[in-house]
């Protein structure tokens, strides 16, 4: 019973994790409403979420409309730890994300700016980080989400 009851708590935790990644804007008590349980469960499942990780943050996505972006797939010295270059390229501004990636490139950097021209002092920046060996950039044309 303790098994199964976990596991009802776990499905309940992946559904409001749902409702959240959808619209984190959505009301406690609509929440509740739709997981058929109280306002304050949901209350204490959220806390519980953040307290152990899964939820790490809570944010705003932007209108990328009148914006640019990139992928700069980067190539990094084997000499060099890669988490070292990541955690370096992270700090260029005008990049988002930094993925450690496997294949053919090391890390994949989403970059974001303005125009192009924020675009390329972005990617500037990243070639300049020590441990860089080669970079090639994709523009994004399109974002669907």
């Amino acid at each position: 019973m303790a098994k199964r009851k976990r596991s009802d708590s776990a499905r309940t935790d992946e559904l409001l994790l749902g409702i959240l990644a959808q619209d984190s804007r959505t009301p406690n008590t609509q929440i509740a409403q739709k997981l058929n349980i109280s306002e304050s469960a949901v209350r204490r499942r959220m806390l519980k979420l953040v307290k152990t990780g899964r939820i790490r943050r809570f944010t705003v996505e932007l209108d990328d409309a009148g914006s640019s972006s990139a992928i700069t797939w980067v190539s990094v010295n084997p000499s060099v730890p890669t988490n070292q270059v990541s955690s370096r390229v992270k700090t260029v501004p005008g990049v988002e994300v930094v993925y450690e990636t496997a294949g053919q490139f090391d890390l994949a950097v989403l970059v974001k700016g303005a125009d192009i021209g924020e675009l390329n002092k972005t990617i500037e920046g990243i070639r300049r980080v020590d441990g860089i060996i080669n970079t090639n950039t994709t523009m994004v044309l399109r974002t669907i989400r």
